[in-house]
């Protein structure tokens, strides 16, 4: 059975799902409506885009019967629903953020028809998760923005920095719950999908190879110095780590010394990755992951304290090295699976949604930690200090992803390739039941 043929069958044809999906959209429609009367900006753009998605396929086809399941549609309902029903006001961000995967869900699976772009489920799940993550951190960051730039108080609303920034970090965590559970339902949705070949919504094939669809450059022929060099820079940062692990541990600092054992490890990762799964990864490559947590451990030790841009500098590098995995990750199932087509597009805005969804995990990460630390009364190996410093990490995070997206592809060529044939040698993952 067709992988493709599975997306397919999120489109049902029948006169039960026509007419309870044209109820919804009118649901929609009543919801754009009254948003816009009521200065509800964020109602009216998630009733535009639904609607959009929803219709999309109509249009393309002039059949009105062209239409998502029903249950599909009710779930990007439910905040509208929700609102005009009932008297109490949502207190998490589960149902917004359900809707939002399903919404995210119908436009991957049309992005995949319409376009030259090719999915198979397990993947169109997995982006999906990504993008409800992305799109929890995106619409937080567009509130902070505005009410920084125009006096709105979406979220500088009069509270402290620090209540401000607990609400989000909740909210991000229920996004986060309910892009997993989103996912699973999804997941299972595909799995017990019969194939669908004669739809319309059967993408076609893509002609080409995947495989020479990017010209690599390597990194250490551009850095201007020999690679003997940059070996023995990666080494000396090795070094001082090192010894500001010693440092730590001598004043009992135990966030610089966790930070710094920490940063240690990750600079013995590209050895280890080459040595042990044969994944190509030359010395410049190795030279940049090095960089990113050695400035980080740094940082912990001190600089963040006395520079105070010096934040904004580790945010947009350590951004760079995850979108270049991240890239890394996605291209080789581009290269080694069959099936799967991402043309350079598709790329680049998996890669931006990749690290914006990764950026919301850090700071989870980071929330819990601080609070944590702060319960227990201890000094906190991670802290956050307010919205304001939140949203600054969050945006960097988004320009070291731009920077890599744009321009640094051009030298994760050969560790992508390498990395989809160990996917072949060890997995054989193109054969392999999805």
């Amino acid at each position: 059975m067709s992988d493709t043929d599975r997306l397919a069958a999120l489109f049902v044809e029948s006169s039960r799902n026509t007419v309870l999906t044209w109820l919804l959209v009118a649901v929609l429609g009543a919801g754009l409506l009254g948003g816009g009367l009521l200065e509800r900006y964020e109602a009216v753009l998630l009733s535009a885009v639904a609607i959009a998605v929803i219709v999309a396929p109509v249009i393309a086809f002039r059949d009105p019967t062209m239409l998502p399941p029903w249950y599909f549609v009710a779930l990007i309902c439910l905040p509208i629903l929700w609102d005009a029903f009932v008297p109490r006001p949502l207190t998490t961000a589960i149902v917004p953020s359900l809707a939002l995967a399903t919404l995210g869900l119908l436009l991957a699976v049309e992005l995949h028809r319409f376009t030259t772009l090719r999915l198979v489920p397990w993947f169109a799940v997995t982006l999906t998760v990504l993008f409800t993550l992305a799109m929890g951190g995106l619409l937080n960051i567009l509130r902070w923005s505005a009410d920084v730039l125009f006096g709105t108080t979406f979220l500088l609303d009069g509270r402290t920095q620090d209540a401000i920034n607990a609400a989000v970090m909740i909210e991000l965590v229920f996004v986060t719950f309910a892009g997993i559970l989103a996912g699973g339902l999804f997941y299972l949705y595909f799995r017990a999908a019969d194939s669908r070949s004669d739809s319309a919504m059967v993408a076609p094939p893509v002609s080409g190879s995947n495989a020479a669809d990017v010209d690599g450059v390597v990194l250490s022929d551009r850095l201007g110095f020999s690679v003997r060099r940059q070996t023995q820079l990666v080494r000396f940062m090795q070094i001082v780590l090192v010894v500001v692990l010693l440092y730590g541990v001598w004043t009992l600092q135990v966030p610089v010394a966790t930070n710094a054992a920490l940063a240690l490890a990750i600079t013995f990762i590209p050895a280890v990755l080459e040595r042990d799964y044969h994944i190509a990864i030359e010395p410049g490559l190795a030279l940049w992951v090095a960089s990113a947590v050695f400035f980080h451990a740094l940082g912990t030790a001190g600089l963040y304290d006395a520079i105070a841009p010096y934040d904004h500098l580790t945010h947009t590098l350590s951004a760079t090295v995850v979108a270049a995995a991240g890239y890394a990750a996605i291209r080789a199932i581009h290269l080694h699976d069959s099936v799967v087509h991402l043309p350079r597009w598709a790329m680049f805005a998996f890669t931006l949604v990749f690290v914006l969804a990764m950026g919301v995990v850090w700071e989870i990460l980071e929330f819990v930690v601080d609070q944590g630390a702060l319960a227990l009364g201890m000094e906190p190996i991670l802290a956050q200090h307010g919205i304001d410093d939140t949203i600054v990490d969050m945006l960097f995070n988004t320009v070291g992803a731009l920077l890599v997206a744009t321009w640094g592809t051009v030298y994760l060529t050969e560790v992508s390739e390498s990395l989809a044939n160990e996917l072949e040698r060890r997995f054989d993952v193109g054969d392999a039941e999805r």
